[in-house]
């Protein structure tokens, strides 16, 4: 019998079969199963990566580090990048428009032994960064794609590097599979695509046609698939459309950690268990605030909490007056006597499954710079602030 909790999208869905998904090798790293928590901006730090390892196996990488802040060693950098001791592999996003700012960020995460895999970021769509020649323009530059590539390769060693982008600035400018060459050629170990271009933002459906076009271009490393990833059951009809090897989950995760033990356990061959009731999402979230609040501090953290707070109550009746009451919290304390006033034996809503969550939706024009398209063979580094989010 069905579990309750099914979309119809997903009705006829059915967990794996004995060996259909094979575990995946990233360099040294074994993938099992082929499951990639996506870098976001101000939300993969690693208390919220603490809480998702609970649930699930899987690569867990970090938000976006910025090179050449890691290179000057700026201290709010440097604190991004550190992992909790017991955290393996250490996975972090690199992101970097400038060979030599790669390069040697790249040195010193190798040298002082601070990483275990290095994902690059060239699908960051933000206007700020693109108007700059940066984020998800620089694939539409082959030659400066190859050299940011090579040069975290190169100063890598035995440190496998992978990148994610997306399919290209918007449906008339595609530049995945030439991206996904490049990657192969220049020793990266896997390639993930974000079926979405830069003008789609977060909007509408993910192309999942193009994952499986770039797996046909991509032989010889293993391709993940990124995009519309709300229900463990997508991971499955996501791969056995595509042929992908493995799934990269982004806003699907926000306010329902348990994705990943979901994940786990349709790619073990099992049904997933049904989301849990308000009274355990309380406990979580509960965990959840008091883990960022010993990670940064209870003025910090427990604001940087608010918007998981929103995530984590989106859905269950009556929750929009709570909403309005957590959105401004600013104590442990506060965030307790509110989570007080809701209903422990509430169950999820099933309608509640595909609500989405993060980046709202709408298309942008994509800026570039002024002469951008001149010389598309051109690899001079940008002047760009190496700014942006994990897009």
């Amino acid at each position: 019998m069905d579990p309750i909790y099914v979309s119809d999208i997903n009705r006829d869905v059915r967990p794996a079969a004995p060996g259909e998904f094979a575990p995946v090798s990233i360099g040294p790293i074994l993938a099992d199963p082929p499951i990639v928590l996506a870098p976001m901006a101000g939300i993969t730090n690693a208390p919220f990566r603490r809480l998702c390892r609970k649930f699930g196996a899987g690569l867990y990488v970090s938000e976006m580090i910025t090179a050449r802040a890691l290179v000057e060693r700026n201290e709010k950098t440097m604190r991004l990048a550190e992992f909790d001791p017991d955290e393996n592999p250490r996975s972090l996003q690199l992101y970097g428009i400038d060979p030599y700012y790669v390069g040697e960020a790249t040195r010193l995460l190798v040298d002082e032994d601070r990483v275990d895999h290095i994902d690059m970021n060239f699908g960051c769509p933000v206007r700020k960064v693109t108007r700059r020649g940066g984020g998800a323009a620089i694939p539409a530059k082959p030659r400066l794609l190859k050299s940011i590539i090579r040069a975290a390769v190169q100063n890598a060693g035995s440190i496998p590097v992978t990148i994610k982008f997306r399919m290209g600035i918007d449906d008339d400018w595609m530049t995945f599979l030439d991206a996904g060459r490049i990657a192969e050629d220049e020793g990266c170990k896997a390639v993930a695509l974000h079926a979405r271009t830069a003008a789609q933002l977060y909007d509408g459906d993910a192309n999942w046609n193009a994952i499986a076009e770039l797996k046909q271009a991509v032989t010889s490393i293993p391709v993940f698939g990124n995009g519309d990833i709300w229900e463990a059951w997508d991971a499955l009809r996501m791969m056995r459309a595509t042929d992908c090897d493995g799934v990269v989950v982004g806003r699907g995760c926000l306010g329902r950690p348990w994705l990943f033990g979901d994940l786990a356990a349709v790619f073990a061959g099992h049904e997933p268990a049904n989301p849990p009731n308000f009274g355990v999402v309380i406990e979580t979230m509960r965990e959840h605030a008091n883990l960022l609040c010993n990670w940064i501090g209870e003025r910090i953290g427990i604001r940087d909490f608010r918007k998981h707070a929103t995530w984590y109550t989106k859905g269950f009746p009556g929750s929009t007056k709570m909403r309005d009451k957590l959105i401004r919290i600013n104590s442990i304390a506060e965030l307790d006597s509110i989570l007080r006033e809701g209903d422990p034996e509430l169950h999820f809503p099933p309608r509640a499954m595909r609500v989405k969550r993060g980046k709202k939706g709408g298309r942008q024009k994509v800026v570039l710079p002024e002469g951008f398209r001149e010389d598309l063979e051109d690899a001079t580094p940008p002047e760009a602030e190496e700014a942006g989010d994990g897009g």
